[in-house]
């Protein structure tokens, strides 16, 4: 029997309404799927109104203990793994990952993926040699992917450390603005990523920098009396970590909870280990 031109034409229709309820079956799922694998806290918010108001974990050795009464935790992004750092989120805890840019380590993963040429004098750490900062096309695919490593474990912040090379005898010819000029180009990086990016230390070039980052971590400020330089970042309402491996609290904590840091004391291991400052 032949089909009419009016049949066809319906016939068309409906095959056209079916292809488009079936299409619509599979694309609400697939997009419901990809949000729903977009993790948490990333990149992590600090909302000024808390930011006299943090208490955090300082942890790069020893188990990891969840349980520390802390809002942030700054740990090891290699030694951390996935389902810690999800049992941290899950304790809705802020993540930050501390990854050193200036120096790399033999042991390091990715240590042969660093140029001789960009490698220079011993650095600061056991077995560890400072980098050459200027040599930006070479590390920046190599800390790019540093940074990735956080994120895909669940991190939503990044620290910067030895990000102070130029103070350092490094065996390079490096200068303040070599630095500053690093430094702000890793801020543009991590933000690219969705990390928030934090600088660990640097106290001379905080005043300069402050512009480009969410926060500071910072050594022993009363025993170096260096805290008042942190101020650029305190008086934006970004926060100060900051932690002291001698004296008391009761000594320290009234210098620096006054300043709006978040203050702890931890001992150099850097272990689970805290006593941490009273909240204001």
């Amino acid at each position: 029997m032949r089909i009419r031109p009016r049949r066809r034409a319906a016939t068309r229709s409906l095959r056209r309404l079916l292809a488009a309820g079936l299409a619509a079956v599979l694309v609400v799922p697939a997009y419901g799927c990809r949000a729903e694998l977009t993790p948490p806290g990333a990149p992590t918010g600090w909302p000024t109104e808390q930011s006299r108001h943090w208490q955090w974990q300082w942890q790069l050795s020893g188990p990891l203990d969840p349980t520390v009464d802390a809002d942030v935790f700054l740990l090891d992004p290699v030694d951390t793994t996935a389902a810690q750092t999800a049992e941290l989120r899950s304790r809705d805890r802020r993540l930050i990952c501390q990854v050193h840019v200036g120096s790399v380590r033999s042991t390091d993963p990715d240590a042969n993926r660093f140029p001789d040429a960009v490698r220079g004098s011993v650095g600061r750490r056991p077995d560890s040699r400072w980098l050459d900062v200027r040599g930006w096309d070479a590390l920046e695919p190599v800390l790019a992917d540093r940074f990735r490593l956080c994120r895909g474990k669940g991190f939503g912040a990044v620290a910067l450390a030895d990000a102070d090379g130029y103070a350092s005898r490094t065996g390079f010819p490096l200068d303040f603005d070599d630095q500053l000029l690093f430094n702000r180009r890793l801020a543009r990086l991590a933000r690219s990523l969705s990390l928030s990016p934090g600088l660990v230390n640097d106290v001379p070039q905080l005043a300069a920098l402050a512009p480009d980052f969410d926060f500071a971590v910072n050594e022993e400020c009363v025993r170096l009396a260096q805290c008042a330089k942190l101020l650029p970042f305190a008086d934006e309402g970004k926060p100060v970590f900051h932690v002291e491996y001698t004296g008391s609290t009761g000594d320290f904590c009234v210098t620096t909870v006054g300043y709006g840091f978040a203050s702890i004391r931890k001992k150099r291991t850097l272990d689970a280990w805290r006593d941490p400052c009273p909240l204001p």
